[in-house]
This record gives structure tokens, sequence and C-alpha cells, in this order.
């Protein structure tokens, strides 16, 4: 550096666009973390690095013997700055005029009009086409100064700003060489960004699989002196870029139980290295053995997944990878080249990430589908602790196909399966016979429940396999799901049953017609109707919903979330079984004393029974045990 260069003034220039009310817009509505400048600075500090490594490749000469990569974090608590240096490709003083001097390059008014008109979820996209990362840097400090040399043997310059509007450059000394150190003046109130266990923990969660050595003095003590080395912040561990054959499974394992903090080992581990194609991305995805801790956030939370580009963290947890279906899948995303916007939190609507996201859910769910046909027992485990999931998918999944998918990956336990054992639909309509039309399903509390109900009694009678279901979200799946291979989903407890009657039995429902007429009369709005039936075999009543009405399990579920007032109770039908004694024993009675008082009060229990029967709750206790004890005291005298 020459003496005339040393007592040359420094240049005052103005910034091409409207500084200081960009800066606003970046600091205060595109940001929503301070520590996000850290990251930002690192990445262009990797970015300098790996640029003049590429240089070097043709040109050996521009790294100036200097291989040892690094980015080093300097905070100095006395002087209330940090400094974060690296040996990069560095800038020259035109370099940093037209890289730091500019924040947009339209450099017009219309420009930053409308940033400020735009809806704030808007913002991102329009700020997204320009490079501003950098000015996060202004987030935590007041004052930032920039000396650079570059590659090649080039002087240094210095560029500092206040972020007013203005800027000054002018010659300056570097005496590590080739790169760029960007000092910090923090803000009163960003002094916690000179602890150096912050920017430990702001460097582990964004920028710990960076290539290059992130470092920071640690001074310690021994025998009395003081020794000072360089702590390596960042693992530099970005397994997924590995190929698959240099990777072991307790590598994998070892991976999964960091970013998931889980101590079992996963279920199933997918690795995917997509090159070549229009979309390329590797990806390193784990389906756990079993829910962790994090899975009673509940729906809220919508990936497990982590999107990465270049090893830098964008979005943790990002819901544009992986549909929320998926949650449960953990794992990391790394995009070699992907648009962002500038803050990096808000991804652009881009086709290439819809690319992804399709991409990885026919992987996890080609992996799903190998497992259940090669390892059923390994997929009932999974499928126990994570088949809501699925569920959830196949209600929620647009694509037919897809659909179709996971509708084949459901396990459902039925009246031919043993307890705990499981069936599919393929097989349920695999194993129907010719003359049935259609899947029958049961909703309900308990499989215990259910397989005593008095809905099951015909199916019993005719050997057909009804559907047992006992998860809240199946009443969400059967109604979104409503057809399987042609074959139509219906509830066992719904609608009426159509058989052919014999002349008997018309005859025999001519004479119970009068009785019909008084039980309902007598039973008035608690009940939609009151009609004979052939779907009971053992049961003397049964309640069953009209098609198409609220089932009574969704009415309880609604009830327990506190939304049972919005939409009022649908009043059932009850069914009598004609061939039973109870209805026989009334027919009597009617046919003796059509006001008999016994006819409603058994007539009450009935329905009273029925609903104790579907799992309700009987809405008056003790008239119920007054009847049942009355007609206790009757049949013991």
């Amino acid at each position: 550096m020459t003496a005339a260069a040393d007592l040359e003034a420094p240049q005052t220039m103005q910034f091409k666009t409207e500084l200081k009310q960009l800066l606003d817009l970046i600091i205060h509505s595109l940001y929503t973390k301070k520590e996000i400048f850290l990251r930002e600075l690192v990445s262009n500090a990797a970015d300098a690095i790996d640029k003049v490594r590429f240089e070097g490749l043709t040109n050996p000469g521009i790294l100036e013997g200097d291989t040892d990569w690094k980015i080093r974090l300097i905070p100095d608590e006395k002087a209330k700055t940090l400094t974060i240096r690296d040996n990069g490709i560095g800038m020259s003083r035109e370099q940093i005029v037209e890289n730091l001097g500019t924040i947009a390059k339209s450099g017009t008014k219309a420009f930053l009009q409308n940033l400020q008109k735009a809806e704030a979820k808007e913002r991102p996209e329009l700020i997204g086409q320009f490079g501003v990362g950098f000015y996060a840097s202004f987030m935590v400090a007041d004052r930032v100064t920039v000396i650079s040399r570059p590659a090649g043997g080039g002087e240094a310059a210095k560029w500092e700003s206040d972020g007013q509007g203005e800027f000054s450059v002018s010659p300056a000394e570097r005496p590590e060489g080739r790169g760029t150190d960007v000092t910090l003046h923090l803000r009163e109130d960003a002094s916690e960004f000179l602890s150096p266990w912050k920017l430990r923990e702001i460097v582990k969660r964004y920028s710990d699989y960076i290539e290059h050595p992130i470092v920071q003095a640690k001074v310690t003590e021994k025998d009395g002196k003081t020794e000072t080395t360089d702590e390596v912040l960042n693992s530099r561990q970005a397994i997924w870029l590995r190929p698959k054959h240099e990777v072991k499974a307790e590598d994998y394992n070892a991976f999964y139980k960091q970013i998931s903090h889980d101590f079992e080992d996963p279920a199933k581990t997918i690795h995917i290295s997509a090159e070549g194609g229009a979309v390329e991305f590797r990806a390193l995805l784990f389906i756990p053995s079993k829910k962790g801790m994090d899975f009673m956030a509940g729906p809220e939370k919508k990936s497990s997944i982590d999107l990465y580009v270049r090893r830098v963290l964008i979005q943790h947890e990002s819901e544009e990878v992986a549909p929320p279906y998926l949650r449960f899948v953990k794992g990391v995303v790394d995009c070699a080249d992907l648009p962002l916007n500038v803050s990096r939190e808000t991804l652009q609507h881009n086709p290439v990430l819809a690319k992804v996201k399709s991409n990885l859910a026919n992987r996890v769910l080609k992996t799903l589908e190998d497992m259940k046909s090669s390892d059923f027992d390994a997929y009932r485990k999974f499928f126990d602790e994570f088949g809501v999931y699925l569920k959830e998918g196949t209600a929620t999944e647009w694509s037919t196909k897809d659909k179709e998918r996971l509708a084949d990956l459901l396990l459902f336990q039925s009246t031919a399966t043993k307890a705990g054992e499981y069936t599919t639909l393929d097989k349920y309509v695999a194993a129907m016979k010719a003359e049935q039309k259609e899947i029958f399903y049961l909703v309900g509390e308990s499989r215990q429940l259910l397989e005593n109900s008095p809905y099951l009694e015909a199916f019993k009678a005719r050997n057909e396999e009804v559907l047992l279901l006992t998860e809240p979200i199946d009443e969400y799946l059967i109604q979104s799901l409503s057809t399987y291979k042609d074959k139509q989903l219906k509830a066992a407890d719904r609608g009426e049953v159509k058989d052919e009657e014999t002349d008997d039995q018309k005859k025999q429902a001519e004479a119970l017609k009068p009785l019909v007429g008084v039980i309902k009369e007598k039973l008035g709005d608690a009940v939609a109707d009151v009609r004979l039936t052939r779907r009971l075999k053992e049961s003397a009543a049964v309640l069953v919903a009209e098609e198409g009405a609220m089932s009574p399990q969704m009415e309880r579920l609604m009830a327990r979330m506190g939304r049972g007032g919005e939409i009022p109770p649908s009043k059932r039908v009850l069914e009598l079984n004609p061939a039973h004694p109870v209805v026989a024993k009334l027919q009597s009675l009617h046919e003796r004393n059509a006001g008999d008082a016994r006819i409603e009060s058994i007539g009450r229990l009935l329905y009273d029974q029925a609903v104790v029967a579907e799992g309700s709750k009987i809405e008056d206790p003790a008239a119920f045990a007054r009847r049942l004890n009355e007609l206790i005291a009757l049949v013991t005298s």
C-alpha cells in the first residue's frame, strides 16, 4: 500500500436506491428473527470461498498458497463489534461499490413504491428478485464496516455505512491477505451476539452443515498459561450429500437421532439423490419406529423435514417439501439451486419445489408399500404408530392416484379378524360374495363395543364381513373415501334394510302396524320414526340414522370438542324386531288393551336400551331406572 493511498480521504457515495426506506422494510417486515443476519453473512462467506476454489482450478496462482479455508467469527466485547472473516474471493474497490452500493437492480422509485403498496404476504415475492441478504446486518448494527482484498493481488478497500442513505469507500490494508472482513458495530439491544455461546448456538442451528469450518477463538488456561485455539462450531457432516455406498447404517442412525432427538433407530431410511433430470436435489428421510414427544404438538405441526439450499438451512420443518399427512417423516432436503425470497424464510411458489414435494411423497409411499408386501409384521407395527396420518392423507389427498395408493396402505380390524389383527380394503373386496355390492363398516368407541353391537346381527347371520372403525378420524376418512374399487362404503347402522318379505312376514307387519303407531306417538319428538326391521336377529330394538345423517359417533366427537351446539343432534329411527318375544308380548298387550300404560313404559325402555347399544347416553337415567325396576317387579311378582 502506498503512502499516497494511505492518506487518501474516503469517498462518500449515495446508494443507488432509497436504502433507508428499503432497510426499514427489510429489518421490520422480512426477517422474523434478528439472528438470521449471521446465517446470511456466513452463507455469503461460504459462497466467497467456493468461488475462489473454483477459480483456483484453472488459475492456481489466485489461491496465493492459502487453502486453509475458514470462516472466522470474532466478537470483541470491549469494542462491541462482531467480525465475520473469510479467505474467499474478496472484492476490489469497484466490486465493493457495485455489490454493496446497489440494493436493487431496478434503481427506480417504482420498485420501492410497489413494495410499500403490496400486502405483507406479497412482499417477499417482490423482494425475492433481489439479493440483499447482506443488509440484514443493520437489524443488529448501527454501523457496518467491510474491508476486502480481491484474489490475485489487488489492493484492499474499505466500505462503511450507517444505513442512512450514504456509504464511504476508501483504500485499506488487510494483513490477512485475500478475503473479506464484515464488522458489525452492534447496537445496545444486540449485545447478546457478542457471546461465544450464542454464536455457537446460531451456527449449530442454521449453518451446521456448511462445508467450510466456521471457527471462533477459544481461550483456555492450563498450568497457569493461557492458550488460544480455534474452536470449530459446525459439524460439516452433510451425510445426505455423500454417495449411499459410503454411508453405513450406524451413520444413518446417528444422524437420525441427532435431528429427531429420538433414542431408537428409525424403522426405515430413504436416501434420495435426484441428479441429471429436470429437478436436482438430495434428501435423507427417516420413518421413525415410534412416535416421539413432538407428536404431542397436534395437527398444528405440518412437517418434520428441514429444507436446505447448498447446506444452508432455509426452512425448519418446511411445509413446502411434503404433504402434511407425512409430517411423521423426519429428515432433510437439500436443493442445489432454488429461487428464494430475500429472507430465505418464505419460499416463492415454484414448480421445482412442487416436483420435489411430489417426488418425496412418491418415495415415502413406495417405501411403505414395499414394507407392507415384504414384511407385514413390521408394517403392522408402523401402522399402529402412524396409521392415523395415512388415514388423514387418504381423506385429504386430491390426487386420485395417491388417494388410491394411500387407501391400499390402510389397515382395518373387522368381524373376520381377531383382536389386534388387520385386513385391508383389497382383501375385503377379494373375499366378498358375488351378490354383495357394498363394503360395510361400523364406527364406535372400541372393538369390544362394536363386536357386541346389535347392528352386526344380520351381517353375522349372512356371514358378511364388517369393518370395525374405532379411531376419531375414521368418520372423516369414510366420508372422504366413499368408494373403493367401485364398491360403495356403507354404514351398518344407517339406512333401512330392504329385504324381501315372505307372505307370513307381510301379514305380521300388517298386524303390528297399530302397535308401531302407538309407540311412535308415545315417544314423540324423541325419534324421527318407528318401524319394523329385519336387520335384528337377537335384539328387540335398535336406533338407526337415515342415509346421509350425522352418525351418533360423530355427534359424540363434536360434543367432546365443545362443538356439540353447532349442529343439532339428528333424530334417529327406532327399529323393532318383529320376531322378538318382547315385541310379541307388546302386541298381545295392545290387542287386549290399546291404552295399557305398560305399552308406553316398555316402548320407552326399548328406546333407552337402543340408546345404550349405540354408545350414547340416556337423557333421563332416573326414569330409565324406574321403568326397569317396575318391569323387574312385574316379572318377579
